[in-house]
């Protein structure tokens, strides 16, 4: 059997946070905003290795200041993201070796414990995919480039999804070649398609298999929020006390 590894992304330049300081690299309690993520996956009984993915200048940064002073002793690779965050992910794919399963995980998710990964990892091996998420709470209206509602699906039927978002690695690899395929051959941009998370490239991709392939859900929580404004600071240190 193959390793469990987890891609974690920090490599964004976080320019919603308003801060000169990247946001992965703010503190919360005294420790970065990526010490929690990556500490959730060094203590996982789940995970054998990380895989960190971060901006070509901040490799030695993040090497010295949060992997080497805090202990993450799983971290095997750091690696340079890329333009775009399916770069940045496919960056992490290629630099794995005998993997079984991939756990894609936004390093400014914080909130992540063992308990969605244990969901998830138990959804991935009977089913290939587990994507963490949770139902909305609101109501959503689907509207034109005008704003105007045009439909209101029915709330039952729709989540909000999260990381990690986790597939067996043949899956995931194969899908992610037919994505940077697409892109250098410039079909990315003819046919408009705008990447916004790892499930969405297998559902798009995916397309060589006879058999299609199904992308499962399975719950998170909703403290598995996303740090990407200031307000979200709040939250995060309300949570943590």
């Amino acid at each position: 059997m193959g390793k469990t590894t987890a891609i974690v992304l920090a490599a964004g330049s976080g320019k919603r946070m308003n801060s000169d300081t990247k946001k992965q690299y703010l503190l919360i309690k005294g420790k970065p905003l990526l010490y929690y993520s990556l500490m959730a996956f060094e203590r996982s009984a789940i995970i054998d290795e990380i895989v960190l993915v971060t901006s070509v200048d901040d490799i030695k940064y993040v090497k010295e200041e949060i992997v080497e002073k805090y202990h993450i002793n799983k971290v095997s690779v750091i690696t340079e993201g890329g333009k775009e965050r399916y770069n940045s992910v496919y960056n992490g794919i290629c630099a794995l070796k005998d993997c079984e399963y991939v756990f894609i995980h936004d390093g400014a998710r914080p909130f992540i414990n063992e308990e969605i990964l244990i969901r998830a990892m138990d959804k991935l091996t009977k089913c290939g995919s587990a994507v963490v998420g949770m139902p909305v709470k609101d109501t959503i209206k689907i509207v034109d480039d005008e704003a105007v509602v045009k439909d209101t699906p029915n709330r039952r039927s729709v989540w909000q999804v999260q990381t990690p978002q986790c597939f067996k690695f043949d899956i995931v690899k194969k899908a992610y070649d037919n994505l940077i395929a697409c892109e250098n051959s410039g079909e990315l941009i003819k046919r408009e398609i705008q990447v916004t998370d790892d499930a969405m490239v297998v559902e798009t991709f995916l397309n060589n298999i006879e058999e299609k392939f199904n992308v499962h859900l399975v719950e998170g929580s909703y403290e598995n929020i996303k740090i990407t404004t200031p307000e979200d600071l709040i939250i995060a240190e309300a949570f943590l006390k």
